[in-house]
């Protein structure tokens, strides 16, 4: 505290220091914010949640004013009370949380599962003697891990349904389910068979970008037009957009009459209105909410110290109980009761699936009913039983659909795939029913996985497609970028019909694709390459081990280092390009195929008008616009109106003549184009892998060179072709700048290349090394190698092994606290190649890392080698103490660090229980500056 001028005041309460309340300067700031009072700065230290200036950034010290009668050493009592009043509350935190983990990882998921298995036994003994099994501790931990299961879907169904909830209150319902003037506004029926039927004729409608059609209306036929430029367009535009305007017009007229005068809707036999005075037309079963209090994770789970969460484990349990009766039992059992009436029980008890299968069928019956019922409350004008039936058939539909579209059209793919490619591999069917027959889950869970991978990067390639061609070509296809695209929107709205056909198409489409890709490519090269073919992917018992280090080193440097490039798909859009371009120039369908705009004016137009009419692909509906008559689709200028400003999912184009002969020309280059793109890719990267894995060195017991995995000699290859065409890229791109800038260009890629090469070594082969032989040292060979045995290191084993330790070390170290090599490993990887400081590598992140591990491993080997053989002459108990002294410091290391822990926190303890018996109050530091502290020392 110093003596302030009359004329300094406090940066918060802008009032001068007084005797009682004195201004301090506890930061670096200058001027009128200078000073300010202890109060002001601890309430607003309160409020702010910081301990620092906002401005300066200098952190705020206080120094702490103890009574004058504490002793300077505390007492022995003072000490031992505190110590045990710290014991007792860390006894009671460590019973809570048990309690609490007990609960939620006990005794939730052990009564989900007998509750579970309650329910499908069938019997009526298993629900009397359900109490009794809750208590029972017989295979209690087979059944908690099968209970998390049961918890996990049951979570899930939860989180989906409230989801499910969320998007029908955002986007709205089925249009047949929305009240009978909203239907009638929008030309749509107020029954669920409405909806169906409307389907039917809609789903052949395309599901593409732009809004376009797929077919055009019967009796419209698509008649070119005369004239020229975009007269006929342009009136298309005007009438739609004058169409749209009075559309909504009427629309915003019927709802204030809806505000104005409410109708109930629901009729009731006895002429009465809704419930308790509440129209039937108003309610919804979803606009429900109700007053709770705000909860949090920490007071749901228990972590906050009380035991409110035994309230929620109650309800938890009695959640899951309710959800398995409904989503699994019943359903199961309608199922089980649909399939002995169809007799197709046998056929489901040899999926191996019988459970899943059931099930499914079960939903399937489930949602028929609900469209009777529907259809029956509909007839009788039963509003809220209508939409509480209505949202009951949304739920298994949107279910059904998911499960479809997630689970069986990616598990189709991928059987698919692997039937097409059994050639590849020699393989047969009869091999793949007795791999399934022995594991029918894993069978199941990889080709479902294989399907998803494969769907993934086909909706990868179409995005990549609608970037380089006309937005239009691809309205078959869903696009995924597109912000109005909503999967679980359409999945509510759409027709059943409609999503069924969508199914149909994706699987023909999926299925085109592997057939062109992968079966035809193999049947031609299985004739042109006999020798080429099958892949090796069976690899003997003996080469297993050697291969570890090539499969550490692929996964962990090769395939990254290649995958987290940016090139590959400017590489394979720059060549779709070219492609596109040819075949445009070959078939003159430029303007179909990458949007050429059309000439303005009507003198070559008007000269030729087939090749001049601008005009939508072969299945869209063409409607008459403008004076000319020109053909235009409506529905294209709709969605340009909507989206102006933005994306255009339509763009018309010029139709040569012999317009669809020239499509199926088109057809059949792609068709050619992926069969030889397939056997490129399929033959290229294995072939020059399988040239380059020979000079690995991997010999079997009998002397000779063993064959190699396929995945190593396909990535190896595929990364030698990769770096092939980077380099040839980057040279074509430095040649047009002329000889001094390329001589530049090679001088720095040179120093970056030598740099890179020394941070490499020191960071990817010498810590890794190290790191790996250390920890063989350490925990591999004490457990591994017995004393009688003389252990053999494998250098090359150990390196592999030390790059993934390495891995796993700097991922750790980055989700640590902040420390010096947390900053260094931050900053390495900021910089880069380019920018990166060699100095700053070597001397603050590999030198201490190289330093510690050398340390590590020489200070025990000099002991147990060159200090022990002086005081022990016995040569057994050297070899104990040469191969145990390793752990052995190890388990003194961490015996040091806990004492030194123990010791900190042992002082913080003191500090603590001094504070609280001693400690008066806080005294605000004031900042100094080092210049004053200078003149008043030279002073």
């Amino acid at each position: 505290m110093e003596d302030s001028g009359s004329g300094d005041i406090c940066r918060v309460c802008r009032s001068e220091g007084t005797v009682d309340r004195p201004l301090f300067h506890p930061c670096i700031c200058t001027g009128s914010i200078k000073w300010i009072h202890q109060e002001c700065l601890v309430q607003w230290m309160r409020y702010s949640h910081k301990e620092f200036c906002e401005l300066c950034g200098h952190r705020f010290s206080f120094t702490p004013i103890y009574s004058p009668d504490m002793p300077r050493r505390l007492p022995i009592r003072d000490v031992a009370g505190g110590l045990l009043s710290s014991i007792a509350t860390a006894v009671k935190y460590w019973l809570h949380y048990t309690i609490v983990a007990i609960a939620w990882l006990g005794i939730v998921p052990l009564t989900a599962c007998r509750i579970y298995r309650c329910l499908f036994n069938g019997s009526v003994d298993s629900v009397l003697t359900l109490p009794l099994d809750m208590l029972s501790t017989e295979n209690i931990g087979s059944d908690i891990f099968h209970g998390c299961f049961v918890v996990t879907c049951t979570l899930f169904a939860f989180i989906g349904l409230v989801w499910l909830r969320e998007q029908i209150l955002h986007g709205g319902g089925p249009d047949w389910l929305e009240p009978e003037q909203q239907g009638n506004a929008a030309g749509v029926g107020g029954n669920l068979q409405g909806g169906l039927a409307g389907g039917v004729g809609g789903a052949a409608g395309g599901d593409g970008d732009g809004g376009q059609q797929a077919a055009p209306a019967a009796g419209v036929p698509a008649q070119p037009a005369e004239g020229g430029g975009g007269v006929g367009l342009n009136a298309a535009f005007a009438a739609a957009q004058q169409q749209l305007h009075q559309h909504m017009q009427q629309l915003q007229q019927q709802q204030n009459n809806n505000l104005l005068e409410p109708i109930n809707e629901e009729v009731v036999p006895g002429g009465e209105g809704g419930v308790d005075g509440l129209g039937g037309g108003d309610w919804n079963p979803l606009e429900w909410d109700r007053a709770a209090e705000e909860l949090t994770w920490e007071r749901l789970l228990g972590l906050d110290g009380s035991l409110v969460f035994l309230e929620h484990v109650f309800w938890v349990v009695s959640l899951n109980t309710l959800f398995i009766l409904v989503f699994a039992f019943c359903p199961y059992h309608m199922g089980q009761l649909a399939v002995v009436a169809i007799g197709v029980k046998h056929l489901v008890n040899a999926s191996h699936f019988q459970g899943l299968v059931t099930t499914l069928c079960g939903y399937c019956v489930i949602g028929i009913c609900l469209v009777a019922l529907h259809s029956l409350a509909a007839l009788l004008s039963l509003v809220k039983s209508r939409r509480i039936l209505g949202h009951c058939y949304v739920v298994v539909k949107v279910s059904l659909l998911s499960v479809v579209e997630i689970g069986v059209l990616p598990l189709v793919c991928g059987w698919w795939l692997d039937i097409c490619s059994l050639s590849l591999f020699d393989a047969t069917l009869k091999d793949r029913e007795a791999s399934f027959r022995l594991a029918p889950g894993t069978s199941m869970f990889i080709h479902w996985l294989v399907g998803m991978v494969y769907v993934y990067y086909f909706a990868s390639f179409v995005l990549l497609l609608r970037e380089v061609l006309r937005p239009g070509v691809l309205w078959f296809l869903r696009n995924l970028n597109d912000p109005d695209f909503s999967p679980i929107q359409e999945m509510i709205h759409l027709p059943i019909i409609r999503h069924i056909r969508r199914l149909v198409s994706s699987a023909m489409v999926f299925g085109s694709a592997v057939i062109l890709m992968l079966w035809l490519p193999i049947r031609i090269l299985r004739y042109m390459l006999p020798n080429f073919l099958p892949y090796v992917v069976a690899m003997q018992s003996e080469a297993q081990v050697n291969e570890l280090s090539l499969e550490l080193l692929l996964l962990q440097v090769i395939l990254p280092a290649l995958l987290e490039q940016s090139h590959t798909r400017a590489w394979l859009k720059a060549l779709i390009r070219v492609w596109c371009v040819a075949v445009s120039y070959v078939l003159d369908i430029k303007s179909y195929l990458l949007g050429d705009t059309p000439p303005a004016g009507g003198g070559a137009a008007g000269q030729q008008p087939a090749a001049a009419v601008p005009a939508a692909p072969l299945d869209e509906p063409l409607i008459g616009g403008g004076a000319g008559g020109r053909a235009v689709d409506l529905a294209a200028a709709h969605h340009a109106m909507f989206q102006r400003g933005g994306p255009t999912g339509f763009q018309p184009y010029i139709r040569p003549r012999l317009f669809p002969l020239r499509l199926l020309c088109l057809v059949i280059l792609v068709c050619c184009s992926l069969v030889m793109v397939s056997l490129v890719a399929l033959t290229v990267p294995v072939f020059l892998g399988r040239k380059v894995m020979v000079h690995y060195p991997q010999v079997t017991s009998s002397g000779s060179s063993g064959p190699v995995h396929e995945l190593y000699t396909a990535a190896c290859g595929t990364y030698i072709c990769w770096v092939t065409a980077r380099a040839v890229t980057f040279v074509l791109s430095w040649l047009p700048q002329g000889r001094r800038a390329v001589t530049e260009m090679l001088y720095n890629w040179l120093l970056v290349a030598a740099k890179s090469f020394i941070a490499t070594f020191l960071l990817i082969v010498v810590i890794p090394f190290l790191s790996g032989l250390l920890l063989e040292l350490v925990v591999v060979m004490p457990l591994r190698v017995p004393l009688d045995q003389t252990p053999v290191l494998w250098l090359w084993q150990d390196w592999a092994l030390g790059v993934l330790y390495t891995k796993i070390v700097c991922a750790v170290t980055m989700m640590g606290p902040e420390w010096a090599l947390r900053h260094a490993i931050e900053r390495v990887y900021r910089d880069g190649l380019r920018n990166m400081h060699l100095k700053f590598v070597v001397m603050e992140l590999a030198l201490p890392v190289i330093s510690t591990l050398s340390i590590a491993l020489a200070v025990p080997y000099a002991i147990a080698h060159s200090v022990i053989p002086l005081f022990i002459s016995n040569t057994f108990v050297q070899v104990v103490v040469a191969r145990r002294i390793y752990p052995c410091v190890l388990l003194l290391v961490v015996l040091c660090g806990l004492i030194t822990l123990q010791i900190r926190q042992f002082a913080k303890l003191y500090e603590h229980i001094k504070n609280d018996k001693y400690l008066v109050g806080r005294r605000l530091v004031n900042y100094h500056h080092k210049s004053t502290i200078h003149q008043s020392t030279a002073n």
